[in-house]
C-alpha cells in the first residue's frame, strides 16, 4: 500500500527502504517484478536500501556497499562479482579456520581476497582449477567437514569487503 501511495504522484525518483522485509516468498517475488517493471516502463530512478543482495542484483544498475557508515564499494553488480572471479571454493573447517586460511595463503592456494566467516572459508579460485585447488587443500592435511565449489554471490562480495568479524 505504501508503494502504491508513493506512485500516485508519478515521481521521477522512488526511494524504497527494505521493501520486502516480512513478506512471504510469493509476494516478495511479485513485488520485485512490479518494481522491475516500473523501472523498465517509466525510466524511474529507484533508490533501494536492502540487506537482501539478491534483490539489489536483480533491481539495481549500481550498488553501493556500506560498512560502518561509509561506502566501501560502488559499481555495477557484474563488476562487483568480477572481483571474486568466476568460481570459488567454500570449505567448512571446524578446528582453527584462521590457521587453515593462513596455511592456504602461505602455500599460494588462497590470495588476499579469500576470507573466513566463522568456520567457513571462502577462496576465490582466480586462475586455479577447482579440482587442483581441492586436491592441494586435501594434500595440506586441512580437515574440512565439507567442501564445495560455486559461483560467487553479492553476499560473498559484501563479506569480503567488510571483513569476517562482527564489530565489537
Amino acid at each position: 500500500m505504501e508503494i502504491a501511495r508513493a506512485l500516485v504522484s508519478e515521481p521521477r525518483v522512488l526511494f524504497l527502504d527494505e521493501p520486502t522485509v516480512g513478506l512471504d516468498t510469493r509476494i516478495r517475488y511479485e513485488l520485485l517484478d512490479l518494481i522491475s517493471g516500473l523501472r523498465a516502463r517509466t525510466g524511474m530512478t529507484t533508490v533501494l536500501t536492502t540487506h537482501y543482495l539478491d534483490e539489489a542484483e536483480r533491481l539495481c544498475d549500481r550498488i553501493a556497499v556500506m560498512h560502518r557508515g561509509s561506502i566501501v564499494a560502488l559499481d555495477r553488480p557484474a563488476a562487483l562479482l568480477a572481483r571474486l572471479g568466476a568460481e570459488l571454493v567454500e570449505l567448512r573447517v571446524e578446528n582453527d579456520p584462521d590457521g587453515a586460511l593462513a596455511t592456504m595463503r602461505s602455500r599460494g592456494l588462497a590470495a588476499d581476497d579469500a576470507f573466513a566467516v566463522g568456520s567457513t572459508l571462502t577462496v576465490p579460485l582466480g586462475s586455479h582449477s577447482a579440482r587442483d585447488t581441492i586436491t592441494d587443500i586435501e594434500a595440506l592435511g586441512i580437515q574440512a567437514e565439507a567442501m564445495t565449489t560455486r559461483k560467487p554471490t553479492l553476499d560473498d562480495v559484501y563479506l569480503q569487503l567488510t571483513g569476517s568479524r562482527l564489530a565489537a
